[in-house]
């Protein structure tokens, strides 16, 4: 996990982190990941979680899952 951080933090232009991303991770992991990103915002904004799931077509599971993780304080930043 340490080696993933210090990479993320190491970059500072968009465009190489960009790269970066596209070099690590596949299409569908790219697009899973803003996914649950919008679940994040979504879930911030309070809108309900079976709305959220309906409209990014995922699991309620999956935005429940969200939700946990923003009751042990993570996504402060977002």
């Amino acid at each position: 996990m340490n080696l993933l951080l210090d990479a993320f933090a190491s970059i500072k232009i968009r465009a190489d982190l960009r790269n970066f991303l596209l070099g690590l991770f596949t299409p569908k992991e790219i697009v899973e990941f803003g996914t649950r990103l919008q679940i994040i915002k979504k879930l911030k904004a309070g809108i309900a979680q079976h709305k959220i799931a309906q409209d990014l077509k995922v699991g309620v599971a999956t935005v429940t899952r969200g939700s946990k993780e923003i009751q042990k304080g993570r996504f402060k930043n977002i």
